[in-house]
Protein backbone atom coordinates (compact mmCIF):
# COMPACT_ATOMS: atom_id res chain seq x y z
CA UNK A 1 0.00 0.00 0.00
CA UNK A 2 1.09 3.40 -0.98
CA UNK A 3 0.53 6.46 1.32
CA UNK A 4 1.74 10.09 0.04
CA UNK A 5 1.52 13.30 2.03
CA UNK A 6 2.48 16.23 -0.24
CA UNK A 7 5.59 18.23 1.42
CA UNK A 8 5.76 15.01 3.93
CA UNK A 9 6.24 11.33 1.98
CA UNK A 10 4.51 8.68 3.59
CA UNK A 11 3.32 5.39 2.15
CA UNK A 12 0.89 3.15 2.45
CA UNK A 13 -1.34 0.75 -0.04
CA UNK A 14 -3.60 2.17 -1.89
CA UNK A 15 -4.16 5.74 -0.55
CA UNK A 16 -2.96 9.07 -2.13
CA UNK A 17 -3.17 12.35 0.51
CA UNK A 18 -2.46 15.90 0.51
CA UNK A 19 -1.96 17.29 3.80
CA UNK A 20 -6.08 17.50 3.84
CA UNK A 21 -7.24 15.15 1.29
CA UNK A 22 -7.33 11.55 0.67
CA UNK A 23 -7.70 9.12 -2.46
CA UNK A 24 -8.36 5.53 -1.61
CA UNK A 25 -8.12 3.35 -4.68
CA UNK A 26 -10.54 0.39 -3.35
CA UNK A 27 -10.44 -1.81 -6.60
CA UNK A 28 -8.05 -1.66 -9.67
CA UNK A 29 -8.84 -3.68 -13.08
CA UNK A 30 -11.03 -6.28 -10.58
CA UNK A 31 -12.67 -8.94 -12.82
CA UNK A 32 -16.36 -9.80 -11.67
CA UNK A 33 -17.63 -12.58 -13.53
CA UNK A 34 -19.62 -15.99 -12.76
CA UNK A 35 -16.83 -18.96 -12.22
CA UNK A 36 -13.17 -18.67 -11.54
CA UNK A 37 -11.56 -15.55 -13.66
CA UNK A 38 -9.23 -16.15 -16.30
CA UNK A 39 -6.36 -14.02 -15.28
CA UNK A 40 -3.19 -13.48 -12.62
CA UNK A 41 -3.97 -9.91 -11.57
CA UNK A 42 -5.82 -10.99 -8.65
CA UNK A 43 -6.08 -9.00 -5.25
CA UNK A 44 -5.48 -10.97 -2.45
CA UNK A 45 -7.47 -8.70 -0.39
CA UNK A 46 -10.48 -9.05 -1.92
CA UNK A 47 -13.11 -11.61 -1.12
CA UNK A 48 -15.03 -13.46 -3.77
CA UNK A 49 -18.69 -14.43 -3.05
CA UNK A 50 -21.38 -16.25 -5.11
CA UNK A 51 -19.36 -17.57 -7.94
CA UNK A 52 -17.59 -14.08 -8.32
CA UNK A 53 -20.63 -12.26 -9.40
CA UNK A 54 -20.19 -10.35 -5.80
CA UNK A 55 -16.80 -8.98 -4.62
CA UNK A 56 -16.31 -7.58 -0.83
CA UNK A 57 -12.89 -5.96 0.42
CA UNK A 58 -12.12 -4.67 3.99
CA UNK A 59 -11.11 -0.78 3.60
CA UNK A 60 -9.23 1.68 6.31
CA UNK A 61 -9.48 5.32 5.71
CA UNK A 62 -8.72 8.32 8.03
CA UNK A 63 -11.84 9.46 10.26
CA UNK A 64 -12.64 13.59 9.56
CA UNK A 65 -13.22 15.36 13.18
CA UNK A 66 -15.21 17.95 11.16
CA UNK A 67 -16.19 15.85 8.33
CA UNK A 68 -15.45 16.17 4.83
CA UNK A 69 -16.73 15.73 1.33
CA UNK A 70 -16.78 11.95 -0.27
CA UNK A 71 -16.82 11.16 -3.75
CA UNK A 72 -16.85 7.57 -5.88
CA UNK A 73 -15.87 7.27 -9.18
CA UNK A 74 -16.59 3.83 -10.56
CA UNK A 75 -14.87 2.54 -13.84
CA UNK A 76 -16.47 -0.25 -15.70
CA UNK A 77 -15.47 -2.43 -18.99
CA UNK A 78 -16.59 -5.12 -20.43
CA UNK A 79 -14.03 -7.96 -19.89
CA UNK A 80 -16.08 -10.28 -22.67
CA UNK A 81 -20.09 -10.01 -21.54
CA UNK A 82 -22.04 -8.38 -24.12
CA UNK A 83 -25.18 -7.77 -22.28
CA UNK A 84 -26.59 -5.00 -19.88
CA UNK A 85 -26.20 -5.90 -16.44
CA UNK A 86 -27.69 -4.70 -13.31
CA UNK A 87 -24.84 -3.48 -10.76
CA UNK A 88 -24.67 -2.08 -7.18
CA UNK A 89 -21.62 -1.11 -5.04
CA UNK A 90 -22.67 -0.84 -1.04
CA UNK A 91 -20.92 -0.84 2.07
CA UNK A 92 -21.71 -2.85 5.01
CA UNK A 93 -22.55 -0.60 8.19
CA UNK A 94 -22.72 -3.34 10.78
CA UNK A 95 -19.75 -5.98 9.94
CA UNK A 96 -19.77 -6.76 13.62
CA UNK A 97 -23.33 -8.30 13.22
CA UNK A 98 -24.82 -10.83 10.85
CA UNK A 99 -24.20 -9.42 6.86
CA UNK A 100 -23.81 -10.57 3.64
CA UNK A 101 -20.89 -11.47 4.05
CA UNK A 102 -21.82 -14.39 7.13
CA UNK A 103 -24.52 -15.54 4.96
CA UNK A 104 -22.36 -16.18 1.96
CA UNK A 105 -19.37 -17.68 3.87
CA UNK A 106 -22.58 -20.55 5.82
CA UNK A 107 -21.39 -18.73 9.28
CA UNK A 108 -25.04 -17.33 9.33
CA UNK A 109 -28.76 -17.49 7.92
CA UNK A 110 -30.46 -14.31 7.55
CA UNK A 111 -32.69 -13.66 10.04
CA UNK A 112 -36.18 -14.72 10.02
CA UNK A 113 -37.62 -11.10 10.45
CA UNK A 114 -35.70 -9.74 7.50
CA UNK A 115 -37.56 -11.87 5.18
CA UNK A 116 -40.51 -10.37 2.72
CA UNK A 117 -41.80 -13.94 1.71
CA UNK A 118 -40.37 -17.28 2.21
CA UNK A 119 -37.78 -16.24 -0.55
CA UNK A 120 -36.64 -13.17 -0.09
CA UNK A 121 -34.35 -12.67 2.92
CA UNK A 122 -32.42 -10.03 4.04
CA UNK A 123 -34.81 -7.48 3.05
CA UNK A 124 -35.48 -5.47 5.99
CA UNK A 125 -33.06 -5.12 9.22
CA UNK A 126 -33.45 -6.82 12.41
CA UNK A 127 -31.78 -6.13 16.27
CA UNK A 128 -28.83 -8.31 15.02
CA UNK A 129 -28.81 -7.22 10.94
CA UNK A 130 -28.40 -4.29 8.55
CA UNK A 131 -29.15 -4.46 4.94
CA UNK A 132 -26.15 -2.82 3.22
CA UNK A 133 -26.24 0.73 1.85
CA UNK A 134 -26.23 1.37 -1.49
CA UNK A 135 -23.34 4.02 -2.50
CA UNK A 136 -24.21 3.72 -6.15
CA UNK A 137 -27.05 1.92 -8.33
CA UNK A 138 -25.79 1.27 -12.06
CA UNK A 139 -26.41 -0.19 -15.29
CA UNK A 140 -23.74 -2.01 -17.24
CA UNK A 141 -23.89 -0.78 -20.92
CA UNK A 142 -23.41 -3.58 -23.79
CA UNK A 143 -20.03 -4.63 -24.19
CA UNK A 144 -18.33 -1.09 -23.74
CA UNK A 145 -14.03 -1.57 -23.78
CA UNK A 146 -14.20 -5.27 -24.71
CA UNK A 147 -16.11 -4.75 -28.16
CA UNK A 148 -14.97 -1.22 -28.75
CA UNK A 149 -13.43 -1.81 -32.42
CA UNK A 150 -13.53 -1.53 -35.69
CA UNK A 151 -15.86 -4.46 -35.48
CA UNK A 152 -18.66 -2.97 -34.75
CA UNK A 153 -18.58 0.43 -37.04
CA UNK A 154 -21.39 -0.64 -39.28
CA UNK A 155 -23.46 -0.25 -35.87
CA UNK A 156 -22.08 3.38 -35.06
CA UNK A 157 -24.12 5.70 -36.12
CA UNK A 158 -23.29 9.38 -37.08
CA UNK A 159 -23.37 11.59 -34.78
CA UNK A 160 -20.72 9.16 -32.25
CA UNK A 161 -17.21 10.31 -33.15
CA UNK A 162 -16.50 6.37 -31.56
CA UNK A 163 -17.04 3.78 -29.26
CA UNK A 164 -15.69 5.00 -25.51
CA UNK A 165 -13.45 2.22 -23.68
CA UNK A 166 -14.87 2.32 -20.52
CA UNK A 167 -17.88 3.97 -18.78
CA UNK A 168 -17.35 6.18 -15.82
CA UNK A 169 -19.97 7.37 -12.86
CA UNK A 170 -19.14 10.00 -10.55
CA UNK A 171 -21.03 10.13 -7.10
CA UNK A 172 -21.07 12.70 -4.23
CA UNK A 173 -21.89 10.11 -0.70
CA UNK A 174 -21.00 13.45 1.31
CA UNK A 175 -24.19 12.50 3.19
CA UNK A 176 -22.92 8.81 3.75
CA UNK A 177 -19.73 10.37 5.09
CA UNK A 178 -20.12 8.40 8.99
CA UNK A 179 -20.37 4.68 7.04
CA UNK A 180 -17.32 5.27 4.72
CA UNK A 181 -14.19 6.49 7.29
CA UNK A 182 -12.34 4.70 9.53
CA UNK A 183 -12.73 0.95 8.84
CA UNK A 184 -15.70 -0.73 6.51
CA UNK A 185 -16.49 -3.00 4.16
CA UNK A 186 -17.25 -1.71 0.11
CA UNK A 187 -18.80 -4.37 -2.37
CA UNK A 188 -19.91 -4.11 -6.11
CA UNK A 189 -22.59 -6.79 -7.28
CA UNK A 190 -23.44 -7.10 -10.79
CA UNK A 191 -25.65 -9.40 -12.00
CA UNK A 192 -23.63 -11.36 -15.14
CA UNK A 193 -24.03 -14.99 -15.38
CA UNK A 194 -20.74 -14.99 -18.06
CA UNK A 195 -17.39 -16.49 -17.37
CA UNK A 196 -15.63 -13.59 -18.74
CA UNK A 197 -17.68 -10.66 -16.94
CA UNK A 198 -16.72 -7.06 -16.51
CA UNK A 199 -13.42 -5.71 -15.22
CA UNK A 200 -13.72 -2.07 -13.03
CA UNK A 201 -11.92 0.17 -10.70
CA UNK A 202 -13.45 2.22 -7.55
CA UNK A 203 -12.15 5.14 -5.85
CA UNK A 204 -13.43 7.19 -2.89
CA UNK A 205 -11.94 10.63 -2.95
CA UNK A 206 -11.79 12.66 0.58
CA UNK A 207 -11.50 16.24 0.66
CA UNK A 208 -10.89 17.14 4.04
CA UNK A 209 -13.20 20.11 3.95
CA UNK A 210 -15.12 21.02 7.11
CA UNK A 211 -18.25 19.87 6.37
CA UNK A 212 -21.42 19.02 9.03
CA UNK A 213 -22.03 14.90 9.72
CA UNK A 214 -24.85 13.13 9.15
CA UNK A 215 -26.11 9.68 10.86
CA UNK A 216 -27.26 7.28 8.23
CA UNK A 217 -30.05 4.15 9.11
CA UNK A 218 -31.07 1.83 6.34
CA UNK A 219 -34.49 0.52 6.02
CA UNK A 220 -35.17 -1.68 3.17
CA UNK A 221 -32.60 -3.23 0.35
CA UNK A 222 -34.33 -5.68 -2.27
CA UNK A 223 -31.03 -6.27 -3.91
CA UNK A 224 -30.54 -10.02 -5.24
CA UNK A 225 -27.25 -10.19 -4.03
CA UNK A 226 -26.43 -13.89 -3.42
CA UNK A 227 -27.86 -16.32 -1.01
CA UNK A 228 -31.09 -16.84 0.20
CA UNK A 229 -32.58 -13.70 -2.24
CA UNK A 230 -34.65 -14.37 -4.91
CA UNK A 231 -35.67 -11.80 -7.52
CA UNK A 232 -37.75 -9.47 -5.68
CA UNK A 233 -40.91 -10.24 -8.01
CA UNK A 234 -43.57 -9.59 -4.55
CA UNK A 235 -44.33 -5.83 -5.42
CA UNK A 236 -46.96 -7.68 -7.63
CA UNK A 237 -48.55 -9.08 -4.87
CA UNK A 238 -48.72 -6.31 -2.51
CA UNK A 239 -46.66 -3.22 -0.99
CA UNK A 240 -43.62 -3.72 1.00
CA UNK A 241 -43.69 -2.47 4.82
CA UNK A 242 -41.45 -2.13 7.49
CA UNK A 243 -42.30 -0.75 11.04
CA UNK A 244 -39.48 0.11 13.04
CA UNK A 245 -38.68 1.85 16.65
CA UNK A 246 -36.68 5.28 17.01
CA UNK A 247 -34.74 5.09 20.51
CA UNK A 248 -34.33 8.67 19.86
CA UNK A 249 -35.42 12.00 18.51
CA UNK A 250 -34.17 12.72 15.10
CA UNK A 251 -32.94 16.34 13.54
CA UNK A 252 -33.60 16.90 9.35
CA UNK A 253 -34.05 13.71 8.91
CA UNK A 254 -33.95 13.20 4.86
CA UNK A 255 -35.08 9.87 2.91
CA UNK A 256 -33.43 8.38 0.25
CA UNK A 257 -34.74 6.22 -2.47
CA UNK A 258 -33.06 3.85 -4.89
CA UNK A 259 -35.57 2.26 -8.29
CA UNK A 260 -35.22 0.19 -11.15
CA UNK A 261 -37.65 -1.68 -12.97
CA UNK A 262 -36.56 -4.87 -14.64
CA UNK A 263 -37.93 -7.98 -16.62
CA UNK A 264 -40.26 -9.12 -19.16
CA UNK A 265 -38.73 -7.96 -22.52
CA UNK A 266 -41.29 -5.79 -24.57
CA UNK A 267 -43.97 -5.44 -22.00
CA UNK A 268 -42.69 -5.69 -19.28
CA UNK A 269 -41.95 -3.78 -16.18
CA UNK A 270 -38.26 -2.44 -17.82
CA UNK A 271 -40.48 -0.94 -20.57
CA UNK A 272 -43.49 0.02 -18.07
CA UNK A 273 -44.05 3.37 -16.94
CA UNK A 274 -45.41 1.97 -13.25
CA UNK A 275 -45.98 4.30 -10.46
CA UNK A 276 -44.08 4.35 -6.99
CA UNK A 277 -45.53 5.26 -4.01
CA UNK A 278 -43.70 5.54 -0.72
CA UNK A 279 -45.57 6.34 2.53
CA UNK A 280 -43.88 7.35 5.71
CA UNK A 281 -45.99 7.15 8.98
CA UNK A 282 -48.64 6.31 6.68
CA UNK A 283 -48.40 9.74 4.94
CA UNK A 284 -47.51 9.93 0.98
CA UNK A 285 -43.96 11.80 0.88
CA UNK A 286 -42.93 10.06 -2.63
CA UNK A 287 -45.73 9.36 -5.45
CA UNK A 288 -43.55 9.14 -8.79
CA UNK A 289 -43.19 7.34 -12.20
CA UNK A 290 -39.42 6.26 -12.51
CA UNK A 291 -38.59 6.25 -16.05
CA UNK A 292 -35.46 7.50 -18.20
CA UNK A 293 -36.23 8.62 -22.05
CA UNK A 294 -32.83 10.31 -22.55
CA UNK A 295 -31.37 6.26 -23.02
CA UNK A 296 -29.96 7.56 -26.51
CA UNK A 297 -27.45 9.72 -24.88
CA UNK A 298 -25.19 6.88 -24.10
CA UNK A 299 -25.32 5.02 -27.66
CA UNK A 300 -21.39 5.34 -27.48
CA UNK A 301 -21.27 3.28 -24.40
CA UNK A 302 -23.55 -0.09 -26.37
CA UNK A 303 -21.47 -1.20 -29.17
CA UNK A 304 -23.10 -4.62 -28.94
CA UNK A 305 -26.17 -3.00 -28.79
CA UNK A 306 -29.10 -5.18 -30.86
CA UNK A 307 -29.97 -2.60 -33.60
CA UNK A 308 -33.20 -2.69 -36.21
CA UNK A 309 -33.59 -0.31 -39.30
CA UNK A 310 -36.91 1.97 -38.94
CA UNK A 311 -37.93 3.76 -41.30
CA UNK A 312 -38.98 7.57 -40.80
CA UNK A 313 -39.25 11.00 -42.69
CA UNK A 314 -36.12 13.53 -42.67
CA UNK A 315 -36.63 17.33 -43.28
CA UNK A 316 -33.59 18.25 -45.11
CA UNK A 317 -32.10 20.89 -47.57
CA UNK A 318 -31.72 19.48 -51.46
CA UNK A 319 -28.33 20.26 -52.30
CA UNK A 320 -29.24 20.44 -55.88
CA UNK A 321 -32.21 22.67 -55.29
CA UNK A 322 -31.26 24.15 -52.44
CA UNK A 323 -34.92 23.97 -51.29
CA UNK A 324 -36.03 21.96 -47.60
CA UNK A 325 -37.87 18.71 -49.05
CA UNK A 326 -39.17 15.42 -46.89
CA UNK A 327 -37.81 12.07 -47.82
CA UNK A 328 -38.08 8.35 -46.62
CA UNK A 329 -35.34 7.34 -44.84
CA UNK A 330 -34.64 4.59 -42.72
CA UNK A 331 -32.54 4.91 -39.12
CA UNK A 332 -31.17 2.74 -36.71
CA UNK A 333 -32.78 2.25 -33.92
CA UNK A 334 -30.68 0.42 -30.98
CA UNK A 335 -31.66 -1.19 -27.64
CA UNK A 336 -29.81 0.90 -26.04
CA UNK A 337 -31.60 3.92 -26.85
CA UNK A 338 -34.88 2.64 -25.63
CA UNK A 339 -36.70 4.61 -23.29
CA UNK A 340 -36.74 2.67 -19.54
CA UNK A 341 -38.06 2.00 -15.88
CA UNK A 342 -35.55 4.56 -14.39
CA UNK A 343 -32.50 3.49 -15.84
CA UNK A 344 -30.43 3.33 -19.53
CA UNK A 345 -27.88 0.75 -20.53
CA UNK A 346 -24.50 2.93 -19.01
CA UNK A 347 -26.23 5.02 -16.38
CA UNK A 348 -26.41 5.56 -12.86
CA UNK A 349 -29.23 5.72 -10.95
CA UNK A 350 -29.74 8.79 -9.25
CA UNK A 351 -31.50 8.24 -5.37
CA UNK A 352 -34.46 10.44 -4.79
CA UNK A 353 -34.77 12.69 -2.28
CA UNK A 354 -36.99 13.11 0.40
CA UNK A 355 -36.86 15.86 3.78
CA UNK A 356 -39.35 14.34 6.23
CA UNK A 357 -38.13 17.17 8.91
CA UNK A 358 -37.52 15.94 12.33
CA UNK A 359 -38.36 12.33 14.30
CA UNK A 360 -39.86 11.51 17.20
CA UNK A 361 -38.37 8.83 19.70
CA UNK A 362 -41.15 5.96 19.08
CA UNK A 363 -42.96 3.86 16.55
CA UNK A 364 -42.57 4.45 12.78
CA UNK A 365 -42.85 3.07 9.64
CA UNK A 366 -42.03 2.89 5.43
CA UNK A 367 -44.61 1.70 3.24
CA UNK A 368 -43.44 1.50 -0.69
CA UNK A 369 -46.46 0.65 -3.09
CA UNK A 370 -45.11 -0.46 -6.46
CA UNK A 371 -48.14 -2.79 -8.99
CA UNK A 372 -45.43 -4.20 -10.77
CA UNK A 373 -45.69 -6.91 -13.31
CA UNK A 374 -46.39 -10.95 -12.26
CA UNK A 375 -43.57 -12.33 -13.07
CA UNK A 376 -43.77 -15.46 -15.59
CA UNK A 377 -41.74 -18.18 -17.11
CA UNK A 378 -39.45 -16.39 -19.54
CA UNK A 379 -40.46 -12.78 -18.01
CA UNK A 380 -39.15 -12.08 -14.84
CA UNK A 381 -40.57 -8.53 -13.89
CA UNK A 382 -39.09 -7.54 -10.86
CA UNK A 383 -37.95 -4.52 -9.02
CA UNK A 384 -34.61 -3.44 -7.17
CA UNK A 385 -35.23 -1.07 -4.28
CA UNK A 386 -33.47 0.06 -1.52
CA UNK A 387 -34.37 2.85 1.21
CA UNK A 388 -32.16 4.79 3.94
CA UNK A 389 -32.56 7.97 6.11
CA UNK A 390 -29.79 10.19 6.68
CA UNK A 391 -30.34 12.77 9.90
CA UNK A 392 -28.27 14.91 12.15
Amino acid sequence: MKKIIIAISLVVCGITSSQNSVEQTVFSNQIINYGKPDSTNIDPEVIRLFGGRLVIKKVTVPTFENGTDVHLKLKLRSNGDKWDKSGSCFVITNPDDISILDVANGNANFPKASYVTEKHGGVLPTSNYTPVIELLRFMTPFGVGHYSNDERKYLKPVYIPKWEKEVVWNQDISHLEDVVTGTFYIGVWIDSWTKTGYKFDVTLSYSGRAKKQRKVMSLVNTVKYGKGQALPYFFADGPLEYNFQLPKNLKNVKLHYITTGHGGHRGGDEFTKIKNSVYFDNKLVLDTIPWRDDCASFRRFNPTSGVWLRKDSAYYRDPKTRKRAVKEIEERLASSDLSRSNWCPGSKVEPFAVDLGDLEAGKHSIKITIPATKAEEGKANHWLVSAYITYE
